[in-house]
């Protein structure tokens, strides 16, 4: 008997060595489909087939779709996580970093517009379902990739409101959380390249917009938001 524990331990690690390996591995395809395909037209059968397992086996790793896409953005986001930290520790400045920051998360998603789209299919959730459909430890690592992008976005603005560059009304969290969420929203319409406006009343009419003129606007817009005022005061 004592010679049998160590054994079982052993295989028991080996079988979930092979799990998490096999995890990853449909992580990886789900990402490269994603990437090449877009996020809409990814079907469940089609990441079986790309790591060359059947539909059900990938349901025994993850509680279903919404929780495998989570765990695929979970990547998105740590490559996001060092180009902003990388983009923050650029300079010293508090305007100069955030305008970097917000710049970085701009040249981000338009370089991967699988990443909008995932973080957008999971924001357009109401949270007590995305609660019962994944699982409570794919919730946390969402969450985690999520705040390791947030919080060098909020440091970067209590950084400014600290050495008087800054002036931002209520909280900084929740400003950093808006700025994130209407980042992607932006993201979209520089996929887009379309503004809609009136030629005249009544009489719509479109033009383009390039990406450059998006990352432009978001930054400024950023910047006008928390420099507002400080100055003066």
């Amino acid at each position: 008997m004592a010679t049998r524990a160590p054994e079982n331990d052993g295989r028991r690690r080996a079988a979930a060595a092979r799990r998490r390996a096999r995890k990853e591995q449909i992580i990886a395809a789900t990402r490269e489909l994603f990437d090449s395909r877009g996020v809409r037209d990814v079907q469940i059968e089609e990441i079986a087939g790309a790591v060359g397992i059947n539909r059900a086996i990938v349901y025994r790793h993850f509680t279903g779709k919404e929780e495998l896409f989570a765990l695929t953005l979970v990547g998105y986001l740590d490559e996001l996580h060092d180009a902003m930290r990388t983009a923050a520790d650029a300079s010293t400045d508090a305007p100069t970093r955030l305008a970097s920051v917000v710049g970085a998360f701009v040249d981000y998603g338009v370089a991967h517009p699988a990443f909008v789209d995932c973080a957008q299919s999971l924001m357009v959730r109401p949270g007590d379902e995305l609660l019962d459909e994944i699982s409570e430890g794919a919730l946390f690592r969402l969450g985690r990739g999520i705040t390791s992008c947030m919080t060098i976005l909020s440091q970067v603005l209590v950084d400014g409101i600290d050495s008087g560059d800054f002036s931002v009304n209520g909280d900084p969290v929740l400003l950093a959380n808006t700025m994130y969420a209407s980042g992607l929203g932006a993201l979209q319409l520089a996929r887009l390249g379309i503004l809609v406006t009136e030629s005249a009343p009544g009489v719509p009419t479109v033009s383009q917009i390039s990406a450059a003129q998006v990352r432009d606007y978001v930054v400024s817009s950023a910047l006008a938001l928390v420099t507002r005022g400080a100055r003066a005061s």
